[in-house]
């Protein structure tokens, strides 16, 4: 039998023991038998057990906060129905649980706590920053080597590790709350959303609140606008003092491993207009 007629076979087999994976009601799939050769329902249903068990120890330690807020019987209940919905679609373990935060928003027994999904959000990105790719992060000293009326030409590059995540309810202040020795305590739920900003410049993720416009200050510029583009969609109301400081912040938590800037620099022989590039150098480049 070819190679060609012999792989559909194997696929089907692949996805009728996947399905028997997830499903207790499923019997064993044929062919999983024990040494004897007889069928083994009890043996199966072990490693079926450990399977689920195994995804599920994986999503708490993803997701510590929300196992703290939900407790942890109803946070594995939860999460038992994720992993037999969502099974891994990678053998590598750590992306397994991206959809989590938005299960958990369309998950209705959780209705009463709207903020859950958000706090997940917070939890998925600092693990994604926390195993993004290593950059040194800009030297924000390096600005002041530019005269200050060529600053608005500059396009920055952002750092692979940086994530912004955006809040309609106080989730960050929920997260500090709940995270490692944190101390629970009320919140106003009414209070307004934060915008959060995720980033490893070094060995751990900083996470802080990013101030009003921030977000949108960062996609822009993440679109690959200059800084005075990006100010005049994000922040078309922002007093240069307020710019200095959204700028200074965000250059001190490392959001930015270089920043360049092009200008006409003259005339050649043909007529057209030769472009300049300058480079703010990264820390230590």
């Amino acid at each position: 039998m070819s190679a060609a007629r012999e792989q559909p076979r194997l696929a089907d087999r692949q996805r009728v023991f996947a399905a028997a994976m997830l499903d207790p009601a499923l019997p064993p799939p044929p062919g999983v038998v024990d040494p004897e050769g007889q069928v083994c329902p009890k043996r199966f249903g072990v490693y079926r057990n450990n399977v689920i068990a195994g995804l599920i120890e994986a999503l708490q330690d993803s997701f510590p906060v929300v196992l703290r807020l939900l407790g942890e019987e109803y946070f594995r209940a939860m999460a038992r129905l994720f992993v037999t919905a969502r099974p891994p679609r990678s053998p590598v373990l750590l992306q397994y649980g991206a959809n989590f935060p938005a299960f958990i928003a369309g998950f209705e027994p959780t209705a009463t706590l709207p903020y859950l999904a958000e706090v997940a959000r917070i939890e998925r990105a600092w693990v994604e920053a926390y195993h993004a790719a290593e950059a040194a992060p800009m030297d924000p000293a390096t600005l002041g080597t530019m005269a200050p009326e060529r600053v608005g030409e500059l396009r920055f590059t952002l750092h692979p590790s940086l994530r912004v995540v955006r809040c309609r309810y106080p989730a960050l202040m929920i997260w500090r709350m709940n995270v490692a020795d944190g101390v629970p305590g009320a919140v106003d739920l009414s209070a307004g959303g934060e915008d959060v900003l995720l980033v490893r410049p070094g060995a751990d993720v900083e996470v802080r609140a990013l101030p009003a416009g921030g977000a949108r200050l960062l996609a822009a510029l993440g679109n690959g606008r200059c800084l005075s583009e990006a100010v005049r969609i994000a922040l078309p109301r922002c007093a240069p003092d307020e710019l200095s400081m959204h700028l200074a912040g965000l250059l001190r938590s490392g959001a930015f491993t270089a920043a360049d800037a092009t200008d006409v620099a003259a005339v050649g022989a043909d007529g057209a207009p030769h472009r300049r590039l300058h480079r703010v150098r990264r820390r230590g480049s």
